[in-house]
């Protein structure tokens, strides 16, 4: 039977759905601050650079993706302690690090977040830009299937249409790209899961994404030492450049992940939702005009089903909004 409060798809359509491995904000958010205005320009700004991010994942292409992934755990965590003092969210920090039931929360999370976070990179560092385009459309659509699956949730008939076009495109995809598929699809279900296990803990973006680094450090010191030890050696410290590359992941991690608090603290989650969109649209066009590539007429045809499949998800939000 559907939660009271709504669909697992529609609170995390609410909630903006960050892409790119970016945790939503937690159910303890306030949505009644200032006026919507005031929450657009951090929300754009977000989007836009989560959805401009291949090119700054081209500039470090020459860093092995398991070695860039365990450098941005290392950099994200110091930077989002100095985000969360300055915030004064250390009391929601200590009280998650001391609630086990958050911290298995977030060990889990942590695990599906480094999933996320390597397949994207590698992805795009491979040159699959539409399969991480199509992942994260297919994201709230398969909000909307684990939320039938998994919380007994009902889908209602626009829901139900919306998730058969997407898997008319997951299938179409299969046939005509199936070498990209896993792609598309580790994105969308290792974020979904994500957003789902996060919901089940009142636990803000930041803190949250600063305990999941925490959590993460051991591993990913470990694969920098690795890769230190290794003939080839590490790429950081070899040249400033590349080292300074490698620190701004830090940065492209956790500034945009702010931009996406304040915006949400600022403005209606619906709103914020639809929004979303505009990272997975900003890569298809990088794809296409930046780094040309070929888009086979079955991953087109996909990704035409793909945008009715989201429009028809889409209508079907801003109709419930409007019943409301």
């Amino acid at each position: 039977m559907a939660d009271s409060r709504g669909s697992f798809a529609a609170r995390l359509a609410r909630h903006g759905g960050a892409p790119y491995g970016q945790p939503t904000m937690s159910a303890s958010s306030p949505n009644s601050t200032p006026p919507a205005a005031s929450g657009l320009l951090p929300a754009i700004g977000a989007y836009v650079i989560w959805g401009f991010l291949p090119l700054y994942l081209i500039l470090v292409k020459s860093v092995p993706a398991f070695e860039f992934v365990g450098w941005r755990i290392i950099w994200t965590l110091p930077l989002c302690l100095v985000i969360v003092a300055v915030r004064r969210q250390f009391p929601e920090l200590l009280a998650a690090l001391t609630s086990p039931r958050s911290l298995l929360a977030l060990l889990a999370s942590s695990v599906l977040i480094g999933i996320n976070w390597f397949v994207y990179i590698w992805a795009i560092m491979e040159g699959e830009v539409y399969a991480t385009s199509i992942g994260y459309y297919l994201n709230p659509l398969i909000n909307v299937l684990l939320g039938t699956l998994l919380l007994g949730e009902r889908l209602s008939r626009r829901q139900w249409l919306a998730v058969a076009i997407a898997a008319a495109a997951v299938v179409l995809l299969a046939s005509g790209a199936p070498t990209s598929l896993w792609i598309s699809l580790t994105l969308g279900f290792s974020f979904s899961l994500y957003g789902l296990v996060r919901k089940q803990v009142s636990v803000g973006s930041l803190p949250g994404l600063t305990i999941e680094s925490a959590i993460l450090l051991p591993i990913a010191a470990s694969i920098a030492g690795w890769y230190a030890l290794s003939p080839a050696g590490s790429a950081f410290g070899q040249d400033a450049w590349m080292s300074g590359l490698i620190i701004f992941s830090g940065v492209v991690t956790a500034v945009p992940l702010l931009l996406f608090a304040i915006a949400a603290r600022r403005m209606d989650y619906s709103t914020l939702g639809f929004i979303q969109y505009l990272s997975p649209t900003i890569v298809f066009f990088l794809g296409l005009f930046v780094f040309h590539q070929p888009l086979a007429p079955a991953k087109l045809a996909s990704f035409v089903l793909i945008w009715v499949a989201v429009a028809i998800f889409v209508f079907d939000l801003w109709a419930k909004r409007r019943g409301a």
